[in-house]
């Protein structure tokens, strides 16, 4: 197993900067998730990790050894892609054995490493089979087993689930925790999908243009966002916005939105007369009940929940509610907005206020 520092990494292509000054100390054993909508820059940083991109500045330190200029090959590591990468004329058991084989390491030393491997994640009885008789989640963990027989100190995973349905992401994403909690190595795994990142990580890293936006356990970013962008990217659906001035008066701090709305606010969270915007998740909201009101415009139920969708101060805002609220489209009902689940944000900078 392995720590990987990364100490100001940025990466340039010529004149264009893409990567800047990333800082990020993963703990040997840790789950650590790269987060961000496409094009922020956490498959570069994943790669450059790997040594498939060079480093433009900056120091990787992997298990106390700074990996630069190490190549590959040298790095003790494996990296599961979003594509399978399968031989398809090759056998289960023979695209697990290919590294080992090309390694020149004997049969009797790494075929007990496949077995083991193809009892854990499943696979023991279709090590005849050619991939094209395989799901897509096998193949997927014909590829998790070739990265286990290989028994890296660090295990690196690009998007690995992007092309399997939603039943079998949700299958995967527990076989690849329950990989990780049996072998202890440390992984490193990029997506866009922030439901991934909160159910799989030890600590999240929000990715946005190439910076890192906030670092912490799942549950910590999701409850305290440190700004707007990620509390508008942690959450399904995400959270809600409005933004109105801040005012004082007899009844009390409230934030007052352009149309006249007015919000009750927690005391002493933002000062009189700033421009703030006011964020509250979705399952947060109390249908039926407050003073905010609401027109009801989309009424999407699922089942468990019924999320209704509508607008506050002309932005769309979803209520999400597990009773069945006998409510149509064009209907309008009241909102109520608990203080202790509000979020205030400086509107110009986006920064979290306490």
């Amino acid at each position: 197993m392995a720590a990987v520092q990364l100490n100001g990494i940025y990466k340039r292509y010529g004149d264009t900067q893409v990567v800047h000054g990333v800082d990020l100390d993963i703990e040997d054993g840790e789950f650590v998730v790269l987060v961000g909508p496409s094009g922020c820059g956490k498959t570069t940083l994943m790669r450059m990790i790997a040594g498939l991109e060079d480093i433009s500045g900056g120091d990787l330190t992997i298990g106390g050894t700074r990996a630069n200029a190490l190549p590959p090959q040298q790095r003790n590591i494996s990296m599961v892609f979003q594509s399978y990468a399968l031989y398809p004329h090759l056998s289960v058991y023979d695209n697990i054995a290919f590294g080992p084989r090309i390694r020149k390491e004997r049969e009797d030393g790494f075929k007990p490493r496949i077995e083991a491997a193809a009892k854990m994640l499943n696979l023991s009885n279709y090590l005849d089979r050619l991939p094209r008789a395989l799901s897509g989640g096998q193949r997927q963990r014909v590829a998790m087993g070739r990265a286990v027989v290989r028994e890296p100190s660090l295990f690196l995973f690009d998007e690995p689930l992007s092309n399997l349905d939603a039943k079998l992401r949700v299958q995967m994403r527990t076989e690849i925790k329950a990989l990780h909690q049996r072998l202890r190595n440390t992984v490193v795994y990029v997506t866009h999908d922030q439901i991934e990142a909160m159910t799989m990580a030890d600590r999240i890293v929000v990715m946005n243009s190439g910076r890192i936006e906030q670092i912490g356990r799942p549950l910590d970013l999701y409850d305290k966002p440190g700004n707007l962008f990620v509390a508008s990217f942690l959450g399904s659906p995400s959270m809600n916005f409005v933004a109105g001035s801040v005012m004082n008066d007899a009844r009390g701090t409230a934030l007052v939105l352009d149309d006249g709305v007015r919000i009750a606010l927690p005391e002493g969270r933002a000062q009189a007369g700033a421009r703030v915007t006011l964020g509250i998740r979705p399952e947060h909201v109390e249908a039926n009940a407050g003073e905010v009101p609401f027109s009801v415009e989309v009424i999407e139920p699922t089942g468990a929940e019924t999320h209704l969708y509508g607008k506050i101060g002309g932005q769309s805002w979803c209520v999400t509610t597990r009773a069945r609220p006998g409510i149509e489209p064009g209907q309008r009902m009241t909102l109520g907005l608990p203080l202790a689940h509000l979020h205030l944000f400086d509107t110009e900078s986006g920064k979290r206020l306490d």
